[in-house]
């Protein structure tokens, strides 16, 4: 069992140049090996110490789910793109014509679903780089320092940042510029940092972007969104700045804001180890808030008890239960994606095995281009069987809380499959 005492080292990142030895751990083929590195051409690769001695089980890492979080699959990619980069390695092809070759095939894969992009295009009013007014409550800001992550998962819907694509990038280091905005607009309550993830940053850092907002009376809670707690819990407990960090929690907190901590946790392993726990008692006693979120993804945690065991787990540490998401339109969807229905399935039987205290979960939730879309189940009306959504959040407010219905697709995976039931369109369609 992992300890605070044994897990005080130093982090270590490795990357796709470390790749090859890793997978030597794995009961893999050289062919294996290869196709899996023709595919962390396309996706990114980064893991490190942590994940890789701790959280991944090598004698069974073929099955291991763990093992599929971090390290790229051949089945990821269609068959021939990823023989084709086999080929461009096998025979030691130069690096710009296999980048060229990996840019091809990351274009087609939809690197910014939900219209993010133009959330983030410089020249519209009042537009800053770096930072999306999704809701208008809600700002997200990207810190320029903060666009990397302790470990990439695989599924991850924001794995353009992490491929060297410019124009791909979403960023910004002005301080300035986000105070700026939020500034002149008063309806925004709420300001999420993320990335990447912020908790890559040290605290003197992230102290830049947080003390400026304690300054705006109409910025009610400050978010944070993290895989820390799961890939580099070291990060609140052993690290050099560790206390320094949990001291700027505590100044939020004492400023009269909300710290929503939204911890990314994709499997009960990562709930496990000692330091992880060890970790969320100090957040938790800065006064901050964990939520918990993730997507559901198949090969992973498509599976009611392990949703169930994941939320008990959470509620008994203080951790609050938030989001189970669907896994986006992008990167290798086809390889992740889980059937709406089934989705549904999973969430309603995990939620029917935790208390009410854990039911503060909302779920199978799509965070599409309109907002956040809930399938709260399948029905029958009029003798036709639906599916009866609602939207949980908007970039219309008017339609937030109206339930409305799709006809049931039995393949459906994503809001775009669907067609409105009883309906011309759907009411973000108007």
């Amino acid at each position: 069992m992992t300890t605070p005492e044994s897990s005080g080292r130093r982090f270590r990142a490795y990357t796709i140049r470390h790749l090859d030895d890793l997978l030597k751990r794995a009961p893999l083929t050289e062919e294996q090996r290869l196709r899996t590195k023709a595919v962390a051409s396309v996706l990114p690769f980064r893991t490190n110490t942590y994940v890789v001695d701790e959280l991944i089980d090598w004698d069974n890492a073929v099955d291991d789910p763990m093992f599929r979080l971090v390290f790229p699959q051949e089945d990821m990619l269609p068959p021939e793109d990823v023989d084709h980069l086999a080929e461009l390695l096998q025979k030691e092809a130069p690096k710009q014509e296999i980048t060229a070759a990996a840019n091809q095939i990351r274009f087609k894969l939809n690197p910014h679903p939900a219209g993010q992009i133009q959330l983030n295009i410089k020249g519209k009013e009042d537009a800053v780089e770096g930072l999306q007014h999704k809701y208008k409550e809600t700002v997200l800001f990207f810190p320029q320092q903060g666009q990397t992550c302790h470990a990439y998962c695989t599924y991850c819907f924001r794995w353009a940042q992490f491929v060297g694509i410019d124009e791909l990038k979403m960023a910004n280091n002005d301080i300035e510029e986000l105070t700026g905005y939020v500034g002149r607009h008063p309806e925004v309550t709420s300001v999420l940092l993320t990335g990447g993830d912020p908790m890559i940053m040290g605290e003197t850092v992230l102290r830049r972007y947080v003390e400026p907002l304690l300054e705006m009376d109409h910025v009610e809670s400050i978010r944070i969104g993290s895989k820390a707690l799961a890939y580099w819990p070291q990060r609140f407990v052993t690290d050099p700045d560790a206390d320094a960090t949990l001291r700027l929690f505590e100044q939020v907190v004492k400023s009269g804001r909300n710290l929503a901590f939204m911890a990314h946790f994709s499997h009960h392993k990562e709930l496990e180890p000692e330091i992880v726990q060890e970790a969320v008692r100090r957040i938790r006693d800065t006064g901050a808030v964990i939520r918990t979120q993730a997507p559901l993804i198949r090969t992973i945690n498509d599976s009611a008890e392990q949703w169930a065991g994941m939320w008990r787990t959470q509620h008994k540490q203080g951790m609050v239960p938030y989001y189970m998401f669907v896994e986006r339109d992008t990167g290798p969807q086809d390889y992740f994606s889980v059937p709406l229905v089934r989705a549904w399935e999973i969430f309603r039987d995990a939620f029917s095995q935790v208390s009410g205290l854990c039911r503060t979960v909302r779920g199978p939730s799509m965070s599409a281009t309109p907002g956040k879309v809930t399938l709260d189940g399948v029905t029958e009306i009029n003798g036709e069987k639906v599916f009866a959504l609602r939207m949980l959040q908007a970039r219309n407010p008017d339609i937030v809380g109206r339930p409305f219905f799709a006809k049931y697709d039995e393949n459906a995976v994503w809001v775009d499959d669907l067609k409105p039931a009883f309906a011309d369109k759907f009411p973000f369609d108007a």
